[in-house]
């Protein structure tokens, strides 16, 4: 089969977590249209919303020279950052909960001022506006995604992968993220991938070193995934693991469709933006963590 990049199934980290997590609403999430406006629908919450911001903050200094990195205020930079998600537009429901997840996001972009660590150090920017390559051509599969950051070893020319997290909850072990990225950074430049880190940017002030596996062993792991998601798409099936009564991952997105949820824009991929009257219960989780 000749490579269309057109044609073929595109997946990556969030569209593969959406389809285990449940089929529905991988399609309500990845696929579906809203037949009124041809948009497709996304819902905003107060954590996307801080997890958002901070990651624009902290990821716009991997364009910079580590000798320009600092010289203007990330404090600064957050601010014009939350201009984009405050209010509704973030899914905040009032005044006192936006406060509390500006708070949590000024916290961490504090701690990355007081220990930057690999912030402050040389980066690697794959020259790509998405990174992505075939991950099966034969099955006409493309894997894709952006890293948060690469941080290049001049000793050894490698790249290490870090990933930010803005949530105090761990990743599991079982996640596919650090498999996906290490296949990206593998396939889409040249350099040696050297380790992978998170850094929980809540709690911690140094990185949490995560193991990787072999990348012929992540290949294979993740084409099976895709290949299922891709059957599933062919079949038109994608029908929730509790039945018509849904889940935590579909039921929120089947309140947009039943016009139970408030449109307030659209993001910058043209996506009808709506949120919530009440806190989902994420959110409701992440606030008793505070």
């Amino acid at each position: 089969m000749a490579k269309d990049k057109f044609s073929a199934v595109w997946v990556s980290h969030s569209s593969i977590s959406n389809f285990l997590e449940c089929p529905r609403a991988y399609f309500l999430k990845n696929i579906y249209k809203d037949p009124k406006t041809g948009h497709k629908i996304k819902l905003m919450s107060a954590p996307l919303a801080l997890g958002q911001a901070v990651h624009e903050v902290i990821e716009s200094l991997s364009e910079l020279k580590t000798s320009e990195r600092f010289k203007e205020s990330l404090i600064d930079k957050y601010e014009r950052a939350w201009k984009k998600v405050t209010g509704k537009n973030g899914g905040f429901l009032n005044e006192d909960t936006e406060y509390k997840y500006k708070a949590r996001g000024e916290a961490m972009i504090r701690r990355v001022m007081k220990n930057p660590g690999p912030v402050a150090e040389l980066a690697v920017k794959i020259n790509m506006e998405l990174p992505y390559y075939w991950l099966s051509e034969e099955d006409n599969i493309i894997l894709c995604g952006k890293i948060d950051w690469l941080k290049y070893n001049a000793e050894t020319d490698s790249v290490e992968i870090i990933d930010f997290k803005t949530s105090k909850n761990e990743e599991e072990g079982e996640s596919l993220q650090l498999p996906i990225y290490s296949l990206l950074v593998h396939n889409c430049q040249k350099r040696k991938v050297d380790g992978a880190w998170y850094w929980y940017l809540e709690s911690n002030d140094s990185l949490t070193k995560k193991e990787l596996p072999e990348v012929e062993d992540s290949a294979k792991k993740i084409l099976k995934v895709a290949k299922q998601l891709k059957l599933a798409r062919q079949m038109g099936i994608f029908k929730c693991p509790n039945g018509e009564k849904g889940c935590r991952a579909c039921r929120p997105m089947e309140m947009i469709i039943k016009g139970e949820a408030e449109l307030v824009g659209q993001d910058g991929y043209r996506a009808d933006v709506y949120i919530l009257d009440k806190p989902s219960k994420m959110e409701e989780e992440d606030s008793k963590i505070l």
